[in-house]
């Protein structure tokens, strides 16, 4: 087994530096390289969806990137405790009739010894926004990393 650092427990670095990986990772919208963060065995409740292992998240998000057009996601830490971190996060996406969407959610993460996650809970709520409204495009640039993003 691979580790994939930085490994628990957690400091505050690299609870951080966890967050950002998983952030920049999923604006890559790409469900393969993603899904290489989590065990094979991976437990997720999104929504109201409940996923298992490497496979069903990337059906999960192939689908999910599918719909959620246009994607791209800040995440910010919240907590971290051992091998455990509370992360909330807000993303933007257009749907296929060009409704452009702010979805705002929590998420609990749990990792085994090697850095993988093994559990993810996800709360999400969307909010409907007009395109000027937006203020997500793409990935973080670098000089935005580590600040927190506003609420609304």
């Amino acid at each position: 087994m691979t580790d994939r650092p930085p490994l628990p427990p957690f400091t505050r670095e690299t609870a951080a530096q966890k967050v950002q990986a998983a952030e920049d990772a999923w604006n890559t919208r790409d469900p393969h390289k993603v899904s290489l963060a989590y065990t094979e065995d991976s437990v997720w409740r999104n929504r109201d969806t409940f996923v298992t292992g490497r496979a069903g998240i990337v059906e999960f998000l192939t689908a999910k990137w599918g719909r959620e057009l246009d994607y791209a996601l800040r995440k910010d830490l919240w907590a971290f405790e051992g091998n455990r971190i509370a992360v909330r996060f807000q993303y933007e996406s257009r749907d296929a009739g060009g409704l452009w969407w702010r979805s705002y959610g929590n998420e609990l993460w749990e990792f085994d010894e090697h850095g993988l996650m093994s559990r993810r809970e996800a709360s999400i709520n969307d909010v409907r926004i007009e395109e000027g409204q937006r203020r997500i495009h793409g990935p973080r640039p670098e000089a935005e990393r580590g600040r927190s993003f506003p609420l609304q």
